[in-house]
């Protein structure tokens, strides 16, 4: 008997709303988990000369500690979605457009660690500033709206699959995983994220030390993709579109900000700099606020389009329900008369 829903898959030996909270609660458990191995894993490598002019193209990085990762991502996520989509094709619990959310998310998970862009950003501050921006701001969005979860899930055999349902059944994962998606929490942590880890001492510091920079790639990662996962399936009803709205345009004004702070800046924050951009024909105070404008201008643009997109529909819901405010008034008011005539019977009797 072919599935209809997720719910029919017999993964768990629980009720419907049980497989929605094990999305909830474990929709990044095992993602993140092999995701941010990728950035951790992608500065595990020895030192080398920054890139020049001549060889940049050919700096692809087919470290191993970068490709298996990325490659076990794909393997799991085919397997599962394949699974899926034999147990019912008409109705899958992965929809296609998220399967191409996914696809595009990894392609940028690619495209950030292992392009030419990762070693240009031993470089260029500028370089490295577009590769933290396509994880935050490109690849963290598209995972998140992809719910990989279920691929995953449907990866592994059936006894491990019961064993995470039982696992997030117990009472200090739910709290955890609660405590973790509040929209507050997830705000600060993200800003804190993004203003620390450009304090130069912190900044210059990764480029010093293959852990460290590892400790940034993967914060960004998780940050990330723990803001957009709470912005768009957060706890409180997708967070509501007013308080959605404000989530991100705070976000958005805060981030402006420090690339703005970087642009308009006259001395270069980032001293290590110094030699290795003027083979690309820049100053390292010219790499510096080109890095800023990256931050300002793209990134800013995507969370502004994002923004506006929840005031449209905060504004929507907003008519609709003033639509339907004369709707049940008139209902309301229709049902009035009959049960005060039951009322004033049942009295007269």
């Amino acid at each position: 008997m072919p599935v209809t829903s997720e719910r029919d898959c017999d993964i768990f030996p629980s009720s419907a709303l049980h497989w929605r909270s094990l999305r909830t609660k474990a929709a990044f458990s095992l993602p993140v988990a092999l995701i941010c191995t990728t950035p951790a894993l992608a500065d595990a490598e020895t030192g080398e000369a920054p890139v020049t002019p001549a060889n940049w193209s050919h700096a692809w990085s087919w470290e191993m500690g970068i490709v298996l990762p990325l490659v076990l991502i794909a393997v799991l996520y085919c397997l599962g979605h394949r699974r899926v989509l034999r147990r019912n094709r008409r109705n899958p619990a992965i929809r296609p457009w998220q399967a191409l959310c996914f696809w595009l998310g990894w392609l940028s998970l690619v495209v950030a660690l292992v392009s030419p862009l990762h070693e240009l950003g031993e470089a260029l501050f500028s370089a490295h500033m577009a590769q933290h921006e396509i994880l935050m701001v490109v690849a963290a969005p598209l995972l998140a709206l992809s719910r990989p979860m279920v691929a995953f899930l449907f990866a592994l055999p059936l006894s491990w699959r019961r064993r995470i349902g039982r696992w997030t059944r117990s009472s200090t994962v739910r709290k955890t995983w609660r405590f973790l998606t509040g929209a507050l929490l997830v705000w600060v942590i993200q800003a804190v994220t993004l203003w620390g880890w450009h304090i130069p001492a912190f900044y210059q510091a990764t480029l010093n030390n293959d852990g460290i920079h590892a400790l940034q790639h993967t914060m960004f990662l998780v940050s990330a993709l723990l803001f957009w996962y709470t912005l768009i399936y957060g706890r409180h009803g997708r967070l509501g579109y007013g308080m959605a709205f404000i989530y991100i345009f705070t976000t958005a004004l805060h981030t402006s900000v420090l690339g703005a702070v970087m642009t308009l800046a006259q001395t270069p924050w980032y001293p290590i700099y110094n030699g290795r951009t003027a083979p690309w024909g820049l100053s390292p105070l010219q790499d510096q606020q080109l890095g800023g404008l990256i931050m300002w201008i793209p990134s800013g643009i995507v969370l502004v389009i994002a923004g506006l997109a929840l005031f449209a529909g905060w504004i929507s819901e907003a008519e609709r329900r003033q639509s339907l405010s004369p709707l049940w008034q008139t209902t309301s008011s229709s049902l009035g008369p009959p049960a005060q005539a039951t009322s004033g019977a049942s009295h007269a009797d």
